[in-house]
């Protein structure tokens, strides 16, 4: 939806006459008590002399109103006077707490202005005509802070934008046992220890920028959140948007919904045109019956308000569609139209480059996913979602869940290491995970394991890794049969371009005991075929294994990933039967542009009620879903069914 400016904006313009607010006024707040409307906003002087230097300074204004669009009385309400604010007080909001108003503001320390000098300040005033006490809040890089209107579960909570100036920037949530705490060194230190834990992911890239905008607003379905989203912040086109997202009444970390796009972006004169062109900023909004009043700051020069429809936002906000499934050019596996399901997440530097090639499990009625993440020093790790309809994530950790531990998956020279490409298979009481240990030198084949229940209940004590490939071959994309054959454990994986097949007695591998290769499962076949690979842990059925693979094509000066499938004998999963049966291609832009382009790569299926959920990577950079009937995929096999 789109807010609609109203005809009287700006609402609020600089006054010459007064040298604290002489060359702008922007970025308003707003609270409201009975008829009254109080609105502070952030004024700029002109040029002065602070501390030896000759700058313009930001001061909070205050200023009233009986209808929320004409203020007037305004005055300067809070002003730079101690050290770690004298270079400015930017951007108020403010949230009535029990008897007090807080108002949380940026405060400069020092100019140059640097990260370090760019913090949280906080004013308490009961009135708005005293400052009853000033102090500093959080020891780091942070701006856009605001309190909740309520305690949370006992707790008082607020949000903020964690390292604006440290880009990727972050939104986050603090919770308080007493207001003492906003203020404390002690508890900011602690709580940034462990920042990870408190952010809310919302980038959508980390070329873009947020802060948080207005303070919460509570409705029956959660509090909504208006933000300010600046995409390519970094570049000379950067566009200044506003969205919203609907936070869990009780758990303010759980985000029930965003805005598909900007609600407001700008395009009226008073947004273009003024000290800093093409900016709005959301600061502050008010619930006044069915309308929300949202007060932003345009072209950082004037104070402006748009008027949107709380019922419509909510609607858009909670909207939700049964999950459907889009055809492929080829007669193959459908896509869910809502692809990819798992995106990197910029605010996390463990999975800030690629989230992709999944393993899949399906476990008391979850679909349970290990991903493949990459940092920007392209070091792999495994994160961890789940899903009960397979499609719409419903938990996703903000830690990986196995790292690199072993000297054979340490990064030896710049590049791609770590631990890549999981694909697990329940075998008793334990979850086996095979994966390619990568050094930067030569791909291995590793594997590790966990006890279901452990699994379960997110207790990550994975045994230690054991890697079971010669060290002078590079070995990758391997997996374990679900199932013994003959007392023995089966394992797939591929030699330089090939699909081969191991039959072993037990996992206890040792020094200088690898895979002995003996069996050559799969090879290229086509002239343009370059090579083959499993993609997920084979698939029983009565008419014998389904084994998905990947073969790669060479396709204008580059590569293509493309995926079929091969039945192996039930008894005999070394006979192959049939292959080289095509179902997926890159067709969409996510598998088609991302770090590696044209990639689908799978390392994840489920059967469930004659479906195959297929999990697999785009491009090198996401994960998408897509899905098959199982009498489909057995039809192009040439399957004689009953």
């Amino acid at each position: 939806m789109d807010f609609q400016r109203i005809l009287e904006n700006p609402i609020l313009s600089s006054d010459k006459m007064k040298a604290w607010e002489a060359y702008g006024v922007f970025n308003p707040c707003v609270i409201k008590e009975g008829l009254t409307t109080h609105l502070l906003y952030r004024a700029m002087s002109f040029p002065i002399d602070v501390e030896g230097v000759h700058i313009s300074v930001s001061s909070v204004g205050y200023a009233t109103s009986e209808d929320g669009i004409d203020f007037a009385k305004k005055k300067q309400l809070i002003k730079p006077q101690h050290a770690w604010e004298i270079f400015g007080c930017e951007d108020p909001r403010v949230t009535k707490f029990q008897d007090s108003y807080y108002i949380f503001y940026t405060a400069l320390s020092s100019y140059p202005f640097d990260a370090n000098s760019i913090r949280i300040g906080v004013a308490i005033t009961d009135d708005f005509k005293t400052i009853k006490a000033k102090h500093p809040v959080t020891t780091f890089n942070s701006k856009a802070m605001v309190l909740f209107p309520e305690k949370i579960n006992g707790k008082i909570a607020a949000l903020l934008t964690v390292h604006t100036d440290i880009p990727p920037a972050k939104m986050a949530l603090a919770l308080f046992d007493e207001v003492e705490q906003i203020w404390s060194v002690q508890y900011w230190n602690e709580w940034y220890s462990s920042l990870h834990h408190h952010v809310i992911p919302l980038l959508k890239s980390a070329d873009d920028h947020l802060e948080v905008g207005a303070q919460p607003i509570k409705t029956e379905h959660g509090w909504l959140v208006i933000y300010s989203y600046i995409e390519q912040y970094f570049s000379k086109d950067k566009k200044f948007n506003v969205e919203v997202v609907l936070l869990d009444l009780d758990n303010p970390l759980k985000v029930l919904g965003k805005t598909k796009k900007s609600i407001l972006t700008p395009s009226a004169p008073y947004e273009l045109f003024g000290h800093v062109p093409n900016i709005i900023f959301p600061s502050g909004a008010i619930l006044e019956k069915e309308d929300i009043y949202l007060y932003y700051g345009g072209a950082d020069t004037y104070c402006c308000l748009a008027l949107g429809k709380v019922d419509v936002l909510l609607k858009e906000l909670l909207e939700t569609h049964d999950p459907s499934f889009v055809p492929s050019k080829i007669d193959g596996f459908k896509r869910y139209h809502q692809n990819p399901i798992l995106a990197p997440r910029p605010e996390f530097y463990w999975e800030a480059k690629a989230t992709f090639n999944p393993a899949v499990m399906y476990e008391e009625g979850k679909f349970h996913i290990i991903y493949r993440a990459m940092s920007y020093d392209d070091t792999s790790v495994w994160g961890y979602a789940t899903s009960q309809d397979g499609v719409h994530i419903d938990e996703r950790l903000v830690e990986p869940i196995y790292q690199p531990k072993e000297i054979f998956e340490q990064k030896l020279k710049k590049g791609n290491s770590g631990c890549e490409d999981p694909r697990i298979t329940k075998l008793g009481d334990r979850f086996y995970v095979f994966y390619t240990a990568y050094d930067g030198v030569t791909p291995r084949v590793a594997f590790t394991s966990i006890l279901v229940t452990d699994f379960m209940n997110k207790w990550w004590n994975w045994t230690r890794a054991k890697v079971i490939s010669s060290p002078i071959i590079a070995d990758k994309n391997a997996c374990l049969l679900p199932m013994l054959i003959h007392d023995k454990y089966v394992i797939f994986h591929r030699i330089k371009n090939e699909i081969y097949v191991d039959a072993i007695d037990d996992l206890s591998f040792t020094i200088d005991r690898w895979l002995l290769n003996k069996l050559l499962l799969i090879e290229p076949k086509y002239g343009k075929t370059v090579k083959v690979g499993i993609s997920a842990p084979p698939i029983a059925t009565k008419y014998g294994w389904l084994l998905f693979y990947h073969w790669v094509v060479a396709y204008e000066g580059a590569m293509l990933y493309k995926m079929g499938v091969a039945l192996l004998d039930l008894a005999n999963p070394m006979c192959v039967l049939t292959k080289d049966v095509l179902l997926l291609e890159p067709e969409m832009d996510y598998e088609k542009i991302g770090n590696v382009a044209n990639v689908v790569f799978p390392c994840g299926a489920v059967l469930l009620k004659d479906e195959i959920f297929l999990y697999y990577g785009g491009a090198d950079k996401v994960v998408a879903v897509a899905k098959m009937d199982l009498k489909q995929v057995l039809t192009h096999l040439k399957v004689k069914m009953d």
